[in-house]
């Protein structure tokens, strides 16, 4: 039986977030607030968890879940050399709606699907979620939503498409953004966009001095 926490309410909010901690330190699935969409998420290093994850979502293997830290420092251990480029962005936008495609450190001790070598990182712009985040460590997070669906924006909205498959719900109200992150591919010789999002390609090539077609054109 899962269990929902309002964190409007102070007490709540507490005991939701002891919650989630403990659910998801001993290998259960819960839903959070971020600051674009509501994520279903367990500890990063559990692959049985990441296993259930993906069962819940109904995705398969090709489709590895995204990485969520709750500080910046987290992704000098996740990451085979923090390039110039990732440095940047990072220091830009994090925390907040970017999602990074690196190649991960080869002695990483997780299973997050078919990754090729390569995880997505973000640092989420919401207090809960970093709370949360600092408590458990790297998470893997995915949108709370049965693959097909579309994305949660509310807690309910998560409990309906999911149901007892996560142990801890906290409602954190409706997603700020209700947009999805923007993710950029640093894995390649020159940094690409994969997928338009919360942070405009403008503001990217900005920040890393480059001209703004040749993040979406390659």
């Amino acid at each position: 039986m899962s269990s929902l926490f309002d964190c409007a309410d102070p007490d709540q909010r507490a005991t939701g977030i002891r919650a989630a901690v403990g659910a998801a330190k001993s290998g259960r699935l819960i839903v959070m607030p971020t600051d674009t969409l509501y994520g279903i998420g367990c500890d990063a290093f559990d692959s049985e968890a990441v296993a259930e994850l993906l069962a819940a979502k109904g995705r398969g293997r090709d489709m590895p879940v995204p990485v969520l830290v709750g500080s910046w420092h987290t992704v000098d251990g996740l990451v085979l050399g923090v390039s110039s480029a990732t440095r940047a962005l990072v220091e830009a936008f994090w925390p907040g709606g970017l999602s990074l495609v690196v190649q991960q450190a080869p002695s990483l001790a997780w299973d997050l699907g078919d990754t090729d070598g390569t995880v997505m990182l973000r640092m989420p712009l919401h207090p809960v979620a970093i709370e949360i985040l600092r408590e458990v460590g790297p998470m893997a997070v995915s949108s709370a939503n049965v693959s097909g669906q579309s994305p949660s924006t509310t807690a309910q909205e998560a409990r309906t498409q999911l149901g007892d498959s996560v142990s801890v719900y906290l409602d954190g109200g409706p997603s700020p953004k209700a947009q999805a992150s923007t993710i950029v591919d640093l894995t390649g010789r020159a940094p690409r966009i994969l997928r338009q999002g919360a942070v405009s390609a403008d503001d990217i090539a900005a920040v890393l001095d480059i001209d703004p077609a040749s993040l979406v054109q390659q």
